[in-house]
């Protein structure tokens, strides 16, 4: 189903389903809510990383799942439709870091997963898809999160015509923010972590919820207070201050020693 391991402050929660490509079924989808509630709740964990084995990233709704489905109540939908719903809220509200290792394709709600990390890096060969109108469907659950990831109006083009798209593309229209050869992406998602591991991890958490918070507001007097407090917060912080005397005293934080 997934695998967890920790090490020198990185997590990296696996999905090891390669035989259905990774895709979700009720199971898996508990199994990560858990994972990341868990992992999130972790002093020694600075930051996580989600990847998968085999060919593929995650295509979506496992088959048998599908099936099950297709007799469901509308009660019922609604309380499977929940329980994702869920776990993509637990990914994306994570107070830790989260940065999405792609090796392959992602389609449909594998993209939701995608979209509800902080960071995402691309091995070059994979490839995007929002199918959910080829089946009749729509993306709804995951929407939140593709949206606010690819923006409007790339999301009017790709939930709509449910088209492929190559890495190149989902870098350019900022749905993950690198792009390598497979043979470099655990190159680069390990500088990513170590940079994430190397700040302060009350202020990375901070931060993250000051993007989240920040995100297509109006500027108006409220937000303006937000941020205000939200630095004279951390100021005072005693992470704050320790950030600030080692940055003036010319040695390296107390957290690098934890």
């Amino acid at each position: 189903m997934l695998t967890t391991q920790v090490q020198n402050h990185i997590a990296t929660v696996t999905l090891t389903r390669a035989d259905v490509r990774n895709a979700f079924n009720d199971e898996l989808i508990a199994a990560l809510t858990a994972a990341f509630s868990e992992l999130g709740a972790r002093d020694d964990v600075r930051c996580i990383v989600l990847a998968a084995e085999g060919k593929s990233f995650c295509a979506g709704a496992d088959l048998h799942w599908m099936r099950r489905m297709a007799d469901y109540t509308r009660e019922e939908n609604l309380a499977d439709a929940g329980k994702l719903a869920e776990m993509l809220r637990v990914l994306y509200a994570c107070p830790k870091p989260t940065i999405a290792r792609v090796q392959g394709d992602a389609y449909a709600g594998g993209t939701g997963l995608v979209a509800a990390c902080d960071i995402a890096v691309s091995a070059d060969t994979a490839g995007y898809c929002l199918s959910e109108v080829k089946l009749g469907l729509i993306p709804a659950t995951i929407s939140p999160y593709v949206v606010r990831a690819m923006g409007p109006r790339a999301a009017h083009r790709y939930f709509l015509t449910a088209e492929r798209f190559d890495a190149a593309e989902a870098l350019r229209i900022g749905f993950v923010h690198a792009v390598v050869p497979a043979d470099a992406l655990d190159a680069k998602v390990a500088e990513l972590a170590q940079a994430l591991v190397n700040a302060g991890p009350e202020a990375v958490k901070a931060c993250k919820k000051l993007v989240q918070d920040v995100a297509g507001r109006d500027i108006d007097a409220a937000l303006i207070a937000a941020t205000v407090a939200g630095i004279a917060d951390i100021r005072a912080s005693a992470e704050g201050r320790e950030g600030v005397q080692s940055f003036l005293n010319k040695r390296a934080p107390a957290w690098l020693a934890r």
